[in-house]
């Protein structure tokens, strides 16, 4: 009440707002309650607030304006905020942003019925024991001025960790998703011997360019089907958080090239910065560098050499 008179004290004047609103809202100030509780010091409270507000606006709009309560609480209490999530939520409202919701998935890919189709290997459970031992791998698309803009993208399983893309203009298998699947395996070091690639029956994951790829690398390839949300879901998923928190958030887009500049910033986002539910708040980088933290302190120390 008290922010709505400083707002309309200058048009209306305290003492009219207040005889108008007093018998329509209930436990309306009275003029002299108004200037009372100006007098008064700012509550502990309310120097919190001016302090966490700002932040909160900050925070919020530097991870592409998408976290709900959960990940802002997880995010402020790694700042170094003692807040609560009821607290967290209360100060979102106060900075008037909140979280993105998904909208419904549209389905880009189609099969070719000559095609040979590798099993499903998957059978729909999307765990791994650790990195570099299963990555999905699905296409979405963007609209642009120009065109569209095909984009895919290459998961690691166990980190949720987006080890390759690629961005073009064709859904070519050796222009679009074979670019996407060598960056990967390029920071991989260029092996993928033990590590199974899943994916559905798209025409451009069944070519054979793309299929001779995966085995020359050492990998085995995977198959679930086109249309089906549960055979491909973890890469599915991963599309609908990319359209959800920046194509749909940050369009219209004019070119290519556009999306493609805005991906590579969103990657590495993904990677390092962004807190994922799946990994109870961590970003896919923590996670495989914890992964490889405890694969070292395991292994036995080698033995010293006796001294003469």
């Amino acid at each position: 009440m008290i922010r709505f008179i400083d707002q309309m004290r200058d048009r209306f004047g305290v003492e009219a707002i207040c005889r108008v609103l007093r018998p329509a809202v209930r436990g309306f100030l009275t003029s002299r309650g108004y200037r009372a509780a100006k007098g008064r010091p700012a509550s502990a409270r309310q120097l919190r607030d001016e302090l966490l507000v700002p932040e909160v606006a900050r925070l919020h709009a530097e991870n592409y304006g998408v976290y709900g309560r959960r990940k802002m609480h997880a995010l402020l209490k790694r700042q170094g905020w003692n807040v609560g999530r009821d607290q967290t939520e209360r100060l979102m409202r106060l900075a008037s942003v909140q979280g993105v919701r998904r909208s419904k998935r549209v389905f880009t890919t189609r099969r070719d019925p000559a095609s040979v189709l590798p099993a499903d290997l998957v059978q729909r459970r999307f765990t791994a024991v650790g990195p570099r031992r299963l990555w999905v791998a699905d296409v979405t698309y963007v609209a642009t001025w120009s065109g569209f803009a095909y984009v895919a993208f290459v998961t690691d399983v166990y980190s949720r960790r987006i080890v390759g893309w690629n961005v073009a203009a064709t859904l070519k298998a050796d222009i679009l998703p074979l670019r996407a699947l060598d960056m990967a395996a390029w920071g991989a070091g260029g092996k993928l011997d033990g590590l199974t690639h899943h994916s559905d029956h798209g025409s451009n994951y069944m070519a054979l360019v793309y299929t001779d790829r995966i085995v020359e690398l050492g990998a085995t390839p995977s198959t679930g089907t086109v249309g089906d949300s549960f055979d491909n879901a973890l890469a599915e998923a991963v599309n609908g958080l990319y359209k959800t928190e920046l194509i749909r958030r940050q369009g219209p887009w004019r070119t290519v090239e556009q999306v493609e500049l805005a991906t590579l910033e969103y990657v590495w986002w993904w990677n390092n910065q962004r807190l994922h539910g799946e990994l109870a708040l961590r970003t896919p980088i923590e996670v495989e560098e914890e992964y490889y933290a405890d694969q070292e302190s395991s292994q036995p120390a080698p033995a010293r050499q006796g001294s003469n």
